[in-house]
Order: structure tokens, then sequence, then C-alpha cells
């Protein structure tokens, strides 16, 4: 009964397109904001900000990324780590070239290399789609990585390969500790899902929903293919370019080839299933669940033990992992093809008949 919209009327067009039409929505909404600017930081210890919510945040990020361009345009996609990669090398060396520059514009910037990249290898989606483009993508992964360990301008003719990104300086303030970084991380992605929830609100997203439902009869209607298909692979690339510079310097602290390889792509893709396809709520949903499952299997691990009276293989958690992950996508693919965000809707609508019969 709390759920319920009756009683708030829409007087005007601005009001009734409003992103979250339901005044319910809007609180916890604010609500959850509120938590997260000020609470966490306040409350939350270093281990939770520099370990869990600044990579939940990020993993989002590129999630949401991704999720443009599979769940909203249909566009399958392996190379998600590589786009993320494009963007921590870009930002290193925009920041490394051009140490005036500020640090913000050196992660747009990366993001707008990495949206180049993302149209470049998105030409193939023009004559193929499907799994072929899946493996055409997955080619991207493995081209970009290559191409950064061997071209010794990327990494400035680092031995190693492992570079330690720069400090990151707004306004002459350091964003040196947990908590810095977190609100950092967490002020970008606000704003980046901010306008991707816009954004797909548009003109723009509709067309990239025609072509994910079907892409002949969005031709036949006026939509240009190659324009659509090609914004969708540049607006993905530049959210996973972002992302990645983020990854870099908020939490590894390091830029290295290493950390971006294709077990990342596939994470990034099992949060997209788990989570929802097609959902931005489900990008933040699939990621939350990715990162805080391994903590649960650990923390359920020593209660199992100490009831069973076993000791379990220190490798069985880690295999566990695994498992678990593949059992959710099977389970996602055939009981609830749109993951987490849809069940999380049905329990919206239940709520709002509540406590009448479905």
């Amino acid at each position: 009964m709390l759920y319920r919209e009756a009683g708030q009327f829409k007087t005007t067009y601005a009001a009734d397109q409003q992103v979250f039409p339901i005044r319910q929505d809007r609180i916890a909404v604010a609500a959850l904001l509120v938590v997260a600017f000020v609470g966490v930081p306040l409350f939350a210890n270093q281990y939770w900000l520099s370990a869990i919510l600044t990579p939940f945040l990020i993993l989002a990020l590129a999630t949401l990324g991704l999720n443009i361009l599979t769940g909203y345009a249909g566009q399958l996609s392996l190379g998600t780590a590589a786009f993320m990669a494009v963007g921590a090398f870009m930002a290193y060396n925009f920041a490394l070239r051009l140490p005036w520059m500020p640090i913000l514009v050196s992660f747009m910037l990366a993001g707008l290399c990495a949206a180049a990249v993302g149209i470049v290898f998105g030409l193939p989606s023009l004559r193929i789609k499907g799994f072929y483009l899946a493996v055409a993508t997955l080619a991207c992964q493995f081209f970009v990585l290559w191409a950064l360990q061997r071209v010794g301008w990327f990494t400035n003719d680092s031995a190693s390969g492992v570079i330690t990104a720069q400090k990151m300086v707004i306004l002459g303030y350091t964003f040196e500790s947990p908590a810095d970084k977190y609100m950092l991380t967490l002020c970008v992605v606000a704003v980046l899902a901010v306008l991707a929830k816009n954004m797909l609100r548009s003109e723009t997203g509709r067309k990239f929903m025609a072509v994910r439902d079907m892409d002949i009869a969005a031709e036949v209607i006026g939509i240009r293919m190659m324009q659509t298909k090609l914004l969708a692979f540049g607006i993905s690339s530049f959210y996973c370019g972002v992302a990645g510079a983020l990854y870099a310097y908020a939490y590894l602290g390091t830029v290295e080839p290493e950390a971006f390889n294709l077990d990342l792509s596939f994470r990034i893709l099992f949060m997209v299933i788990i989570g929802g396809v097609g959902s931005i709520l489900g990008s933040f949903m699939g990621a939350a669940f990715i990162v805080l499952l391994p903590i649960f299997l650990n923390t359920v691990a020593g209660p199992i033990e100490h009831l069973l009276g076993i000791t379990l293989p220190s490798g069985l958690m880690s295999n566990l992992e695994l498992i678990v992950f593949g059992a959710l996508i099977i389970f996602f693919l055939i009981v609830e093809p749109h993951g987490l965000a849809r069940l999380w809707q049905i329990g919206k609508e239940k709520l709002r008949l509540w406590p009448f019969p479905h």
C-alpha cells in the first residue's frame, strides 16, 4: 500500500516524462544517494572502501557500458576489457605527456580514445551479427593487449610493462585516501549513469532498441544502421574507457595490460546476464552480486567448517565461485532471462497490488 501512486497527478508534460514518475521511487533514490555520499564515507572502513565499494562502482560503470551495446542495441561484444585497457593507458599517457591537463579531462579524453577504437572494431557489425560479431570483438581483446605490450610508447618504454599510475589531483587537492578515491569514483559513476538514463529515454535510445528488436524493420522505417550501430559501439566503449581509467587510478594504482585480460571481459558479461540485459539498474545489481558473492562464500566457509567439524580445502572456495557463477547464469537464462532487475520489477508490481491477489 505504501508503493501505490494513487493521488499523484501529473499536470505538465515534464512531470509526466520525468525519470522517476512515482514519488516513492524519487524518495528511495534520494535516500540511496545520501547513504552513498554521506553515510558510507563516515562509517565504512578502509577495506570496504578500497577493496569492495570502489571496484563495485567501477565494474558497474563498465557493465553499464556493455549493457548499452548488448542490452539496448543488441550487439554482442567480448572486448569490454580491451576498451577498458585503452582508457587506462591513454589516461596515463595524457597525464604523462600533458601534465598541465586536469585528470578528469584526461579520463574523458581516454574515454573518447576508447570510443574511437570501439567504432573501428564495431565496423564488422554492419555485415555480421550474433555469434560472429562476438568473435570479431574477441579479436579486439587480443589485438589491443598485444599492441599495448609490444608498442613501447603506450608504456613509456617500461621494461616490466607495469606502470605506477599518477596521483589524481583536482584543483590542487590530491585524492589519495580510500575515502577520497571512493568519492571521486562515485561522482563520476553517478553523473555517467544519469546521462545514460536520459540518453536511453531519448531518440537515440529508441533507435538502439529498434535495432535490437528487429534491425530490418528499423531500417525500413528510416533508421540508419551504420550510424546507429557505430554510435552504440562508440558510447559503450566511452563508458568502458572511463571505467578502465578509474580501474587503474582509483583501484589498482597501476597501469598494466594483464589487469584487463579476457577473464575481466567475461566477468562483466556475467554481470550483465545476472543483473539484467537492457537495464541500468541491472548493471549495478549484477556488479554488486559478482563483487559480493566471493565475500559471502568466504564468510560462510568458517561456520560451515565449524558446524560440520571438517576443514575445507583452500582451493575449494575459488572453484565454488566458478560453479556458482555458471549455475546462476544457467538459472537466469532459463527461469528469468532479464535477471535480477526483472525480479525487482516483479516485486514492485506485486507490492503495488498488495494485499489484493495478482
